[in-house]
């Protein structure tokens, strides 16, 4: 690719193929096998709200860069103040990098296709060995930042595209649970099934990673293209291309989840469910071909997470180079693995809930970027009114353990109470309605 002096067909694949090999990853396989456990026969509307969070979401992000020419989600959120950028910088970064998404890749795929193998006892030093050499193998592969696109996107992605086909055509093709589910809602749960489908599609990350990953795929443009117009295009039909067929195959997995009811239980987990599904299909044969493919998902992404998080940091933080943020982010997301799968995501539903509404305002500020350019008052406005029920949704979302806490009980009846949509975590779209539109006005005002 680095020979080429403009983005052929050859280059759009790949590089669509680079970037999806950064999103897919953990979440984005157990998560949606897990809704579609609990949506059974109202699997369509949880699917279209899944879609519009997990597919929609990280498309717009990665346009909203683009369209803002930003260099990084630091460039995206400086309108709305330095400080603030730079917070918002550090958390999304530590959530995917450091305390979520990036110790989540190696938990998941140690939970799906190596401890289903040991026996009971083992677990515990287990997950130390092979987190250890998993966390090695994506420090050597990410080490050099030009081997990325030829590492993720030539050589694993293809083969975890091979395998989730084979998945996919034995499920579809060979049986029946899938034809004979519903089209239609029923029981008049189309309403809560889509807004849970929206809501579990913050849990696979990919609006953050969206913005995150910006940089990875602008550094490899940038081979080719220089001119800030082709640059953009560039990106906008690399994430089409990518979210395109990411939107199918999270399709094909709600809907494997959902014929799953016909033969097993509700799970735990997407993992377990998962699992339960492969063994159900193709016996054990099935288990060897999950651990592969979640081997190969989840080293991917955790490439590109902490590939990404060095790359943002380092060029905020000139004293600490590329190498040394990805050593060290390594070294701390192998240390929080360690915690076990469940602990992770008890403790990321708070992080995303607060995470979430301030990068769906930035993207929606950055889509509008022809009309309000980067108006710093608009986007001091909007994001200060939308930071209300960023933190009531973190308190809301808060472990029990912490939420029995009195001031953060009565903060949470509180919201309950008066909050339109607090209740099914919504409540941040009249905020930043309200954010938008009076800044919007304030600012004509104070034009003229």
């Amino acid at each position: 690719m680095e020979n080429k002096s403009k983005i052929g067909f050859k280059q759009y694949l790949i590089l669509a193929s680079l970037l999806f090999g950064l999103f897919f990853g953990a979440g984005n396989l157990i998560f949606p096998i897990n809704l579609g456990q609990t949506a059974g026969p109202n699997w369509v509307p949880a699917t279209i709200g899944f879609l519009l969070s997990s597919i929609c979401l990280p498309l717009f992000s990665i346009l909203a860069l683009s369209i803002t020419k930003s260099k990084s989600m630091y460039n995206l959120a400086e309108p709305a103040g330095k400080p603030f950028a730079i917070v918002f910088l550090v958390l999304t970064h530590a959530s995917l990098g450091l305390l979520i998404a990036a110790p989540r890749t190696a938990t998941v795929t140690f939970s799906m296709g190596v401890q289903p193998f040991l026996p009971k006892g083992v677990s515990g030093i287990a997950l130390l060995i092979f987190s250890f050499i998993f966390f090695l193998v994506t420090l050597l592969l990410a080490f050099n930042e030009q081997s990325v696109t030829r590492n993720v996107g030539k050589v694993l992605n293809p083969l975890f595209i091979i395998l989730m086909i084979l998945l996919f055509f034995i499920a579809f093709c060979l049986y029946d649970d899938i034809r004979d589910l519903p089209l239609m809602p029923t029981s008049g749960k189309g309403m809560s099934s889509f807004t849970t489908g929206f809501l579990e599609g913050y849990n696979t990350m990919d609006a953050l990673a969206g913005l995150s990953f910006g940089i990875t795929i602008i550094t490899a443009i940038e081979i080719f293209e220089k001119r800030t117009k082709q640059k953009s295009l560039a990106i906008a039909k690399v994430g089409s291309l990518t979210m395109g067929f990411e939107a199918l195959i999270y399709t094909f997995l709600i809907a494997l989840g959902a014929g799953s009811l016909s033969f097993t239980k509700v799970a735990a987990d997407g993992g377990q469910a998962f699992t339960a599904i492969m063994r159900h299909y193709t016996g054990i044969a099935g288990a060897a071909i999950l651990a592969a493919l979640t081997l190969l998902a989840c080293l991917t992404t955790a490439i590109g997470l902490l590939t990404s998080l060095s790359q943002d940091l380092s060029s905020r933080f000139k004293k600490i180079s590329y190498k040394q943020f990805l050593i060290i982010a390594t070294v701390i997301s192998f240390g929080i693995a360690n915690f076990g799968l469940t602990k992770i995501i008890l403790y990321s539903a708070p992080i995303l809930s607060f995470l979430y509404p301030l990068a769906i305002s930035l993207i929606l500020l950055g889509m509008l970027y022809r009309f309000i350019g980067k108006n710093t008052f608009i986007y001091k406005g909007t994001i200060g009114i939308v930071m209300i029920p960023a933190v009531l949704d973190l308190i809301h979302n808060l472990p029990p353990v912490l939420l029995s806490f009195k001031p953060f009980s009565a903060i949470n009846r509180w919201g309950l109470s008066y909050i339109p949509l607090f209740e099914i975590g919504l409540d941040f779209i009249p905020f930043l309605l309200i954010g938008l539109i009076g800044s919007l006005i304030f600012n004509q005002f104070k034009n003229k």
